[in-house]
């Protein structure tokens, strides 16, 4: 078939049982639209139209071929607004969510790019640790550290989080530093409290290629990453705090990296959103950008937990 324009006209006549009407609304004259529909029966080598003097019918063969060519019209029209609207500038109103502390340390400082670079964009952001309902709270994109809870939405991976093990240098030179993870029961450990569960989320090592975790926990727990960062600096103990959070400190010495040889590779970070057959403007630049963000990221380049994995 030379070009869908054969298609479109014969679904007209079809619809309208008419040349006369299907002109008008093609915007052909009568003779163009009866020649398109004998070079496709031509074509075909099928007769799909009954033609008298008052009326034009379908075949059994017309009736059978209309019902594919509306499929394929509609699937041409559906690809065609696609390919519009992942063109057009993104614009609207923006709702993500994002973790207090990737979102503080991370995106946030880089967000007056993207705003900068989208005019009529406006974007609502939420920095909380809690769950989301992404359909139920019409939320856009989130960024989600761990396993998806909902096999749902789609993910795109943006890293994996390292968890370096640190103290300050005047904790080490007062309790010595340990050298692996068995002498931590030894020391005062800062735990990071699972408040959901009541329980205190393990340490994560690797040895011999076999990672194993290390429930720790001391007479200070915390459910606040930035807050372990101060305890830990402030010589209150051992901590384990990911890269990104600890770097700025590891670099300018308040804290210093421990058990460097044990370090296992952390959660995955992912941007999550709903699934749609078309994907939105907005929500794939903000995707887009966020991915650029994290796989261009200079600031963990020196953190003494090394960088975040990608492969």
């Amino acid at each position: 078939m030379e070009n869908l324009n054969a298609l479109r006209v014969f679904a007209k006549v079809a619809e309208t049982r008419s040349f006369t009407d299907a002109a008008k609304h093609l915007g052909l004259t009568s003779s163009a639209v009866s020649k398109a529909i004998t070079r496709l029966e031509q074509e075909l080598g099928l007769r799909l139209l009954h033609r008298t003097t008052r009326s034009v019918g379908l075949t059994n063969d017309g009736a059978s071929f209309f019902e594919r060519c509306q499929q394929i019209l509609v699937d041409v029209e559906d690809a065609e607004n696609a390919l519009n609207r992942s063109r057009a500038a993104p614009h609207g109103r923006l709702r993500v969510h994002m973790p207090v502390g990737f979102g503080r340390r991370v995106i946030v400082p880089a967000l007056s790019g993207f705003i900068e670079r989208y005019p009529d964009l406006v974007l609502d952001a939420e920095l909380s640790d809690r769950m989301v309902d992404l359909a139920y709270e019409g939320i856009d994109v989130a960024v989600q550290i761990g396993e998806l809870a909902d096999a749902r939405l789609i993910a795109r991976r943006l890293c994996n989080l390292r968890f370096v093990a640190c103290a300050s240098p005047d904790y080490l030179a007062r309790h010595g530093e340990p050298l692996s993870p068995e002498e931590l029961d030894r020391h005062h450990c800062l735990a990071y409290v699972l408040m959901h569960t009541g329980r205190y989320r393990e340490w994560q090592f690797v040895k011999d290629g076999r990672t194993f975790g290390k429930t720790v926990s001391g007479r200070l727990n915390l459910n606040n990453a930035e807050s372990l960062l101060e305890t830990a600096t402030a010589g209150l103990g051992i901590a384990m705090i990911s890269n990104f959070i600890a770097a700025d400190a590891l670099r300018d010495g308040r804290l210093r990296a421990i058990l460097t040889d044990y370090v296992a590779l952390g959660p995955q970070v992912s941007a999550v959103y709903l699934p749609s057959k078309n994907l939105s403007p907005k929500v794939r630049a903000f995707v887009d950008f966020l991915t650029d963000l994290i796989s261009s990221n200079p600031h963990w380049d020196e953190a003494g937990g090394g960088l975040p994995y990608r492969r």
